[in-house]
């Protein structure tokens, strides 16, 4: 389903079906860009899938939400950026109606009953993939349903994304969980019904909305357990680093083949036990990762600290890219390919693209 060599994933970004993505995406089979994946690992960014999207004759009126889910992204980003670990909390609201901080057995054993969100369950833990609108579906179910508090559920599904984004995955649950929104999301067994083609009747979410003002958790969601998350990483070999050349450095939110592509570097790709530690990742998504580091000719990976692999090495000319999990890096700090010239924190996103929208070529 996602490829991992740097041609194919190009492939896909002219593939998209912009017009389409606007109408149909909310269904579980609309025109999804199943990009996300490439964006999040950093081996796009948003401005280029943008910018190559109008070099297809696209105008921006016709693609407007096309564009403003792209922009999502860079607000999620522009967020962590500005709070820090803040986000790790409740952003804006503490979450209302919590029972307990574990997450619903039958969700994480895709037996919840509800057919749609158990079948796609089952194909998110093969395919380390999950339509958005289903993600909101889950989270709704965890927090809203089975009042869970918020965080551990997002830790299991960033655990198992290969898209995983830990300011898009954690601050979308506290948007449903009505943490970082005015109030909760839920979604009934008929909208369930409707955006994924089943006819599924009778289930404890075949209510109408005011039936959720007194919820009480159903029987399914009541017994709860704490996911065992953790990354094994690959053990270390030894690096050959020319301590002549400078060191292109790379990570888990960015692996761009193009940069710095063109001069002699020792180019690493650092998996640090502290950032594993904090937000581990699935064997899945870490293999993910490791193959898609093969785009970067000869990218050597190194399993451990910045503080040890500056000491061991030697290293002092280093370039990385901004990214609110790199600031204790030393070096050249470069920019990120932001979408638009628009930065800081904004409490909403309708804010933030009121601004953004002033970029838009007319």
């Amino acid at each position: 389903m996602f490829e991992t060599d740097f041609e194919s994933i190009l492939k896909k970004v002219q593939q998209v079906r912009p017009v389409k993505y606007g109408k149909t995406r909310n269904f579980i089979d609309g025109a999804v860009t199943r990009l996300s994946p490439y964006i999040s690992r950093g081996v796009i960014s948003t401005k280029y899938v943008y910018e190559q999207t109008l070099k297809r004759g696209f105008k921006p009126w016709q693609i407007e939400k096309f564009i403003q889910e792209l922009a999502w992204r860079d607000y999620w980003q522009q967020v962590w950026i500005e709070k820090g670990s803040e986000i790790n909390t409740d952003l804006r609201h503490a979450q209302q109606d919590v029972t307990h901080y574990q997450i619903p057995k039958a969700i994480l054993e895709a037996q919840t009953g509800i057919e749609a969100i158990d079948e796609a369950i089952k194909i998110f833990y093969k395919t380390g993939y999950i339509h958005n609108h289903i993600r909101m579906y889950i989270a709704s179910l965890a927090c809203n349903m089975g009042k869970s508090y918020w965080k551990l559920p997002a830790q299991w599904m960033y655990f198992h994304l290969l898209d995983a984004d830990w300011a898009s995955n954690a601050l979308s649950w506290q948007w449903v969980a009505g943490a970082n929104s005015n109030k909760k999301y839920v979604a009934n067994q008929k909208n369930i019904n409707k955006f994924c083609y089943t006819n599924q009747c009778d289930t404890f979410l075949d209510v109408e909305y005011e039936a959720f003002e007194n919820w009480q958790v159903p029987t399914i969601l009541q017994e709860t357990i704490s996911p065992q998350l953790q990354t094994n990483l690959p053990e270390t070999k030894p690096l050959k680093v020319n301590t002549d050349w400078p060191v292109i450095l790379y990570n888990f939110y960015n692996l761009d083949p193009n940069w710095k592509k063109s001069i002699k570097a020792n180019r690493i790709l650092i998996l640090e036990p502290k950032h594993f530690a904090q937000y581990p990742v699935s064997k899945k998504t870490l293999e993910f990762v490791l193959a898609l580091a093969e785009n970067i000719p000869e990218i050597q990976v190194y399993s451990g600290s910045f503080e040890d692999l500056v000491k061991i090495y030697n290293i002092e000319n280093i370039y990385y890219k901004e990214h609110p999990l790199s600031r204790h890096y030393k070096g050249i700090e470069e920019p990120r390919s932001w979408m638009f010239p628009v930065s800081g924190y904004y409490r909403s996103f309708f804010a933030y693209w009121k601004r953004c929208k002033k970029y838009l070529p007319k």
